[in-house]
């Protein structure tokens, strides 16, 4: 009867609950940061190469 007791007092007991919702928000803004990282990796991998290629075949003026 000890182990119904405790079991029913496990039950409603609620103060970590919010710790639960706080890890779960976390780790789902933290996911949604990778997801975000890893669409934009490509296109600014590609964008910095051609922006290195158009300033490389630039010359530069000494005169006025």
């Amino acid at each position: 009867m000890n182990f119904f007791r405790l079991a029913k007092s496990f039950q409603s007991e609620e103060t970590g609950a919010v710790t639960v919702d706080w890890v779960v928000l976390t780790a789902a803004v933290v996911g949604l940061g990778v997801a975000a990282l890893s669409a934009v990796k490509t296109g600014t991998g590609s964008l910095s190469s051609k922006i290195n290629d158009y300033l490389a075949s630039q010359e530069i003026s000494s005169t006025f």
